[in-house]
C-alpha cells in the first residue's frame, strides 16, 4: 500500500442544476471519493449557468444538502456581469472564463468583453481560462497586460505547452493543467461502441483529442504542466450516441488508475501525482488544509476499468476494458472512511464547502 494525500481536481462538471440525468453532487462526488479525489471544483455552464448570485445560491444549496467530498463553485464571466462578479468572490472558487467553445450567457466572443473581467475580478482569485490554440495565446497575453495569473484549462496541443513555457520563462503569471484523455488518448484511439451507434459520437471532447505529436509533445514537457484534472463532464450513452453528440468524456474514477499505470512503466512519479494534484491545484486555487485525509492505493493490482463498477451516473466511460494498475483501497476525508474496497461511507451532505 501506499499513501497519497486527498487529491484535487479543480475541473470537474457537476451538472446540477439543469442536467440531473446525466450527473449531481451526490452521484459527482461519490465518483471522485472512488477516484481518490476529496475535493472538486465545479464548473459554471450549468443550467442556468452559474453567474450571479441567485445561481450561485442553487448551486451551493445542492452542494450543502448532496455533496460526500468538499467542493467549491466557480462563477462563470458573461458579457454583462462583471461589475456583479467582484461581490461574490469570496463564494466562489475562481471565475471561469470561455474564450472558445460555449454559448448562451456566458459567451465571450469579443475580448472587449474580458477587458472588464481582468480589470474588475479581485486578484486575489483565480482566472481560469478555456482557451485553445490562438485565444490561449491573446489570454496569455491579457495576463502579461492586467499583470495578473491566468490558469489555462485542459491544454491539449504541443503549440499550446511550448508557448506556456516560453511565457513561464518569460514570467508571466499563467499555469495550466492537462487531462488523462489527452495523455493517454490520441484522435486515432479507439472506443468501445455498442452496433448501430452514431461512429465517432463517443469520441466527441473539447478541446478535441490530438495526434500523436500533440500526446508526445505533453508527456516531453511534464514540467510545464502544473495540475492533472479531469475535465469530468458526463453525458448519457443515448446522448453520446445520438445524431448530435455532445462533447465530453466522464473522467473521476480513470485518472489516478492511469496515472498510477503511468508510474508502473516509468513514465510518471508518484511525486509528480502529488505535485500535479495536490500541491499545486491547492497553491494556484489558494484552498485549505484537510486535516486527516488521505487516499490508500494498492499500486500492484491489476485489473480493468468497468464502465459497470462505477459510481457516475452517466454509465460509461471512454477507457472500457482498459488494463491499469494501482487500485484505490481506502479515502479518509477529515478522519471519517469515506470510501472503502468498492463502497462509499460518506453521507450525502457530508463534503464541505471550501470557501464555506
Amino acid at each position: 500500500m501506499i499513501k497519497l494525500p486527498g487529491l484535487i481536481d479543480p475541473h470537474v462538471h457537476v451538472r446540477e442544476p439543469g442536467q440531473t440525468h446525466k450527473e449531481d453532487w451526490d452521484t459527482a462526488t461519490q465518483s471522485a471519493l472512488a477516484g481518490g479525489i476529496t475535493t472538486i471544483l465545479a464548473m459554471p455552464n450549468t443550467k442556468p449557468p452559474i453567474f450571479d448570485s441567485a445561481t450561485l445560491d442553487i448551486a451551493l444549496r445542492a452542494a450543502k444538502q448532496n455533496a460526500r467530498c468538499d467542493y467549491g463553485q466557480f462563477i462563470g464571466a458573461g458579457p454583462h456581469n462583471a461589475d456583479l462578479l467582484p461581490a461574490l468572490a469570496n463564494r466562489a472558487v475562481g471565475l471561469k472564463m470561455y474564450l472558445d467553445s460555449t454559448f448562451g450567457e456566458l459567451r465571450l466572443d469579443d475580448m472587449t468583453l474580458w477587458t472588464p473581467h481582468f480589470e474588475k475580478f479581485p486578484k486575489n482569485f483565480p482566472l481560469v481560462l478555456h482557451a485553445e490554440s490562438r485565444t490561449m495565446a491573446a489570454g496569455i497575453l491579457f495576463a502579461a497586460i492586467y499583470d495578473r495569473p491566468v490558469h489555462i484549462a485542459h491544454i491539449s496541443l504541443r503549440e499550446e505547452v511550448l508557448l506556456i513555457k516560453a511565457a513561464k520563462e518569460k514570467g508571466i503569471k499563467v499555469t495550466c493543467e492537462v487531462c488523462p484523455h489527452h495523455l493517454f488518448m490520441t484522435k486515432d484511439s479507439p472506443l468501445p461502441q455498442e452496433e448501430g451507434a452514431r461512429a465517432n459520437g463517443r469520441k466527441e471532447v473539447r478541446p478535441r483529442l490530438a495526434t500523436k505529436e500533440d500526446v508526445d509533445a505533453l508527456w516531453q514537457n511534464l514540467a510545464v504542466i502544473d495540475c492533472f484534472a479531469t475535465d469530468h463532464a458526463p453525458h448519457t450513452l443515448t446522448e453520446k450516441d445520438s445524431d448530435n453528440p455532445p462533447p465530453g468524456f466522464p473522467g473521476l474514477e480513470t485518472a489516478l488508475p492511469l496515472l498510477l499505470t503511468a508510474v508502473s512503466e516509468s513514465r510518471l512519479t508518484i511525486p509528480d501525482i502529488i505535485e500535479k494534484m495536490f500541491t499545486n491545484p491547492k497553491k494556484i486555487f489558494n484552498l485549505p488544509e484537510q486535516p486527516e485525509t488521505y487516499v490508500e492505493v494498492d499500486e500492484n493490482a491489476a485489473y480493468e476499468i468497468k464502465a459497470s463498477e462505477q459510481f457516475t451516473r452517466c454509465g460509461w466511460t471512454p477507457f472500457e476494458g482498459w488494463k491499469v494498475k494501482g487500485k484505490i483501497r481506502k479515502v479518509v476525508l477529515r478522519g471519517k472512511t469515506a470510501f472503502e474496497d468498492g463502497k462509499i461511507f460518506a453521507e450525502a451532505g457530508y463534503g464541505r464547502n471550501i470557501r464555506g
